[in-house]
């Protein structure tokens, strides 16, 4: 009875033990590993947390606490009509321009506020994928067969992951509608065009904040990343605005929360992540204090950072002892993977859409990393197959994915991606 009741426990404790005692601690490339885990880390807390993960947290609790639940449901909720839902998920992924994992608290966001499976996943994979600058940069450097291609497959595989996730768990999404049906209409407390240019200007904010310097120096986008700080600050103060007049946010309590920003960017210019920092605690300090809707959209931006921030980590830390950081190797070496990918086999598809489902790819690092491969033999089908894999999935980004809607759910998602981008890298190779 004793055995029946604990062997769960001995087994855990029994493996902690044999793992601990057979660690591989001296060896180089075991080192080697732990060493890029945390340089990957460091890499992820400076460059995506203060600019790309707090601003989406913000708008994660904006659309939780100021969207009408009536809204979500009537655009994107299971009873919506498909075209149009799938439609706005869609586009409304593809013009944030972010990474697999400043998409994750938005997602979470519509999905808690009732949004259908279909339109939120499909929404869950354009945000990363159906990304304008990364098929640009695609096209200019990969070539334009390439960068057609790339965004013909995620357009595509947007609308059909949401469509299939949708009738794979039909049942589901029945009841969802049932239920929906029987709730009550939710109370408007401003126009629809004030939410609209509310969300505008922080979208605006993580947009502009993090937008990545080109490789000319000229030209369009050159001039845009020169002035990405002042498009920044119009945006924060548009969004200040906003707070006071339509959030009943006092003028001093803005004042204070701006001021100190404004200070250390006059101070410090050549360092705008300090002023950038000042405003996020800023921010957080006079909407936390608040009682009225400012507080509980604090309460609901924490939530979902408390939720996702530690799987976040967690997830970059293992991916970085695993693949190590770009240009850098973890445990598994380099010339496995392009040893593997080499080729238009369904093998060398399927590996590289794996692969690039749990590796980390930051905005537009795909590319780069992606033309060294094809620099080391990388056949072009695998290519796309990693591409369409890659900048949607990573091994954080499942975690909190599987905390949002479930292990089931996650694992379909992951799934339907991982066999598209295969059938889609095969048939583009044959071309």
């Amino acid at each position: 009875m004793f055995w029946k009741r604990e062997w769960k426990a001995l087994a855990i404790i029994t493996a902690v033990f044999l793992a601990s005692f057979y660690l591989p601690v001296g060896k180089e490339r075991f080192d080697a590993s732990i060493i890029e885990a945390f340089h990957l880390v460091k890499w992820y807390a400076r460059e995506h947390v203060l600019l790309c993960l707090i601003p989406a947290f913000f708008i994660a609790g904006a659309i939780a606490v100021f969207v009408s639940q009536g809204s979500v449901m009537k655009y994107l909720g299971a009873r919506a009509n498909k075209f149009l839902a799938f439609s706005v998920a869609s586009v409304s992924g593809s013009v944030l321009a972010v990474c697999s994992c400043t998409i994750l608290p938005l997602f979470a966001g519509i999905y808690r506020m009732g949004a259908g499976l279909g339109p939120a996943t499909a929404f869950l994979y354009s945000g990363p994928a159906v990304n304008v600058l990364a098929i640009i940069l695609t096209a200019r450097i990969l070539g334009i067969e390439l960068g057609i291609a790339r965004a013909i497959g995620a357009i595509v595989f947007s609308i059909v992951i949401g469509l299939l996730m949708h009738f794979i768990f039909r049942k589901e999404e029945l009841e969802k509608s049932e239920a929906q049906m029987l709730m009550p209409e939710t109370d408007v407390q401003r126009p629809l065009w004030q939410n609209g240019l509310y969300f505008l200007s922080m979208v605006g904010i993580l947009v502009f904040a993090n937008w990545g310097k080109p490789a000319e120096s000229s030209g369009l986008w050159y001039n845009i990343y020169h002035a990405k700080w002042i498009v920044t600050s119009i945006f924060a103060i548009g969004f200040g605005v906003m707070l006071s007049l339509w959030f009943g946010m006092k003028w001093m309590h803005i004042l204070f929360a701006g001021l100190p920003a404004v200070i250390l960017a006059i101070m410090y210019p050549e360092m705008p992540l300090i002023a950038f920092s000042a405003g996020v605690v800023g921010l957080s300090v006079i909407t936390s204090s608040n009682k009225e809707e400012p507080g509980e959209w604090f309460s609901s931006t924490w939530g979902f950072a408390k939720q996702i921030l530690p799987l976040l980590f967690f997830g970059v830390l293992v991916a970085g002892a695993l693949l190590g950081r770009p240009g850098n190797e973890g445990l598994i070496p380099s010339e496995w993977i392009h040893a593997a990918v080499g080729g238009n086999s369904i093998g060398s598809n399927f590996f590289a859409s794996i692969a690039g489902a749990f590796m980390y790819f930051a905005t537009l690092t795909e590319v780069p990393i992606l033309q060294g491969l094809i620099g080391n033999g990388m056949g072009k089908g695998p290519a796309l197959a990693l591409l369409l894999a890659g900048p949607a999935l990573s091994l954080p980004n499942m975690l909190v994915i599987r905390s949002v809607m479930g292990s089931k759910k996650t694992v379909v998602f992951v799934g339907l991606v991982i066999i598209m981008a295969t059938i889609s890298g095969i048939i583009y190779g044959a071309i």
